[in-house]
């Protein structure tokens, strides 16, 4: 018994890895995660939805361990590594606070084997913090370096790092006068370049993203209080009210505490904010629990009967966690009541689709996360095919669709429809259906853009079109579809024809048929048809469209 009171915080982290790393070897992959996977099998600066630094650890962990646990071995090592971090950066430390509070975030505990870009991103951020505290101990050029290494490493995990950063030097404006914090930017950017200049090459797709194409066209106010709910759970699903109520009470007692603080209530406030403009993930506070471990620690270290109710009630995040962990391991069905199940069943719908395409290359329809999986677990390469009713993604980047075109596919979608004639699962409102399609051909690596805000004048579209630079050129003859959206809903479609102008660049096109459409504000994106009837390739981000 004291060898265990001795080295209580050794054993933990120890049983914090081996339990995720028996986690990682026993569940089937999430989507994201065989999608990230993906990444992996194509080595780059930058991907359509996030930086690299996520398939560089997929790729090296799957280099050791060709399945599950490969995919997410550095993942695990680094999720115990973060809390390694995060509690030397604790002044005052109570090895049994620590282990409640940590004990007391559920999905610190599940998340730690999931193989997504926040790990990455949390394991950085601790880092940051450890790198910062030391920078303002001492400023030395080698500290300033390193600085701006864990600034750089953020960034490379996800675009998020660049609010810990902005948080950190509002809380410090004197570091706008100090030479050596200059070096420790200088060295981020440089460090950062690579990644600016793939962004750049591909015509920056990750901003247009994040920035426009993802934000919804119209707020609900679910927006928000499914955001506070969500921070709620994520922070603790029994005592995470406690956690952020001591953390945000806390008053600091240092610049490094201010640092902490700031990032804390800056990316709560800043994504509160942003529900009101659209949907807001619950993980994209996830920066925002170092300091929240960390402070909540300092708050609750002379508060005894508040560690009391930390301690007491931990047992049943546990025992939920536990419940959890069991299921998501288990060989069983779905519940139906779930609305997605992702980690459950992946091998065997992959079959049944392989055994139906009966040796032919498969080809999916809106959806990135079924290809990925298909791909991972019967070894075999398979395409996305993005139409208008969904969204751009890396599958429009990698050099894939070359090597389906022009051949014979089986094309799979993910809904009812009478063209898909072959049913090849039904579970309740889960459906598959697929369809051997002869000479398949489809345009998703076309980029278009329209030279300036469409109009609609007298019931006819007229505007310019123009080919993006770098990516694929659209076939000629070509007459792309008009797809217009509000609220981004799917209001109609239009054919058009396309003329070409001398520079063989653009285009100037104009409606083949009657624009029915109210006068007012529209958004709309092209798409130019593909081998499959009603399901074009999506070639644009959105852009304004005008009835007059």
């Amino acid at each position: 018994m004291s060898f265990i009171k001795k080295n209580i915080i050794p054993l933990f982290f120890t049983a914090w890895l081996v339990i995720n790393l028996i986690q990682a070897f026993a569940t089937e992959l999430f989507d994201d995660e065989a999608y990230y996977w993906v990444y992996s099998r194509f080595p780059a600066w930058g991907y359509y939805d996030h930086p690299p630094i996520i398939a560089l650890l997929i790729r090296a962990g799957y280099f050791i361990f060709h399945n599950e646990l490969g995919v997410r071995l550095f993942i695990v090592l680094m999720s115990t590594a973060s809390l390694i971090i995060i509690y030397d950066l604790i002044p005052c430390k109570n090895k049994k606070l620590f282990i409640a509070i940590a004990c007391s975030m559920g999905v610190l505990q599940i998340g730690g084997m999931i193989a997504v870009p926040d790990i990455p991103l949390i394991f950085f951020t601790a880092l940051f913090f450890w790198l910062y505290r030391r920078f303002l101990q001492n400023d030395s050029l080698s500290n300033s370096l390193l600085l701006g290494l864990g600034m750089s490493l953020m960034l490379y995990s996800k675009y998020h790092g660049v609010l810990i950063i902005l948080f950190t030097l509002l809380s410090n404006l004197k570091l706008l006068k100090q030479p050596k914090a200059y070096v420790a930017v200088l060295a981020a950017f440089v460090l950062f370049v690579p990644h600016l200049l793939w962004q750049y090459r591909h015509h920056f797709p990750s901003v247009q993203y994040h920035l426009f194409e993802r934000s919804s066209s119209g707020y609900k106010f679910s927006f928000t209080t499914d955001y506070i709910l969500g921070q709620l759970l994520l922070a603790g699903p029994v005592m995470g009210w406690l956690l952020l109520w001591q953390s945000f009470g806390y008053k600091a007692k240092n610049v490094f505490e201010r640092g902490l603080k700031f990032s804390l209530a800056g990316i709560y406030i800043f994504f509160f904010l942003a529900s009101f403009k659209g949907r807001v993930e619950a993980n994209w506070t996830d920066p925002a629990w170092i300091p929240l471990i960390i402070l909540s620690s300092q708050a609750l270290q002379e508060k005894e009967f508040w560690k009391k109710v930390l301690w007491k009630w931990m047992p049943v995040t546990l025992i939920l966690v536990f419940a959890i962990r069991i299921y998501m391991a288990a060989d069983v069905s779905p519940f139906r009541w779930m609305p997605k199940d992702e980690f459950h069943k992946n091998r065997e719908w992959a079959e049944l689709i392989k055994e139906k395409a009966n040796g032919l290359p498969v080809v999916f329809i809106d959806t990135y996360q079924k290809p990925s999986k298909y791909w991972f677990y019967t070894g075999q390469r398979s395409f996305s095919l993005n139409t208008p009713l969904y969204r751009r993604n890396n599958f429009n980047f990698w050099p894939l669709e070359d090597s389906f075109r022009r051949k014979n596919v089986y094309a799979v979608v993910l809904k009812d429809s009478t063209y898909f004639s072959d049913l090849i699962s039904k579970e309740g409102k889960k459906i598959i259906r697929g369809r051997a399609i002869n000479d398949f051909y489809s345009y998703s690596k076309v980029n278009l853009i329209a030279e300036k805000k469409i109009t609609v004048t007298n019931n006819e579209i007229q505007s310019l079109l123009r080919y993006v630079p770098g990516s694929e050129l659209p076939p000629d003859p070509f007459n792309p579809y008009l797809y217009v959206y509000r609220a981004d809903t799917v209001l109609a479609n239009y054919k058009l024809i396309a003329k070409p102008l001398p520079d063989s660049l653009s285009w100037e096109i104009h409606s083949a048929e009657p624009v029915n459409l109210p006068t007012g504000k529209y958004e709309a994106r092209f798409a130019i048809p593909s081998a499959i009837p009603n399901f074009p390739s999506l070639n644009s981000t959105f852009c304004k469209l005008e009835v007059k």
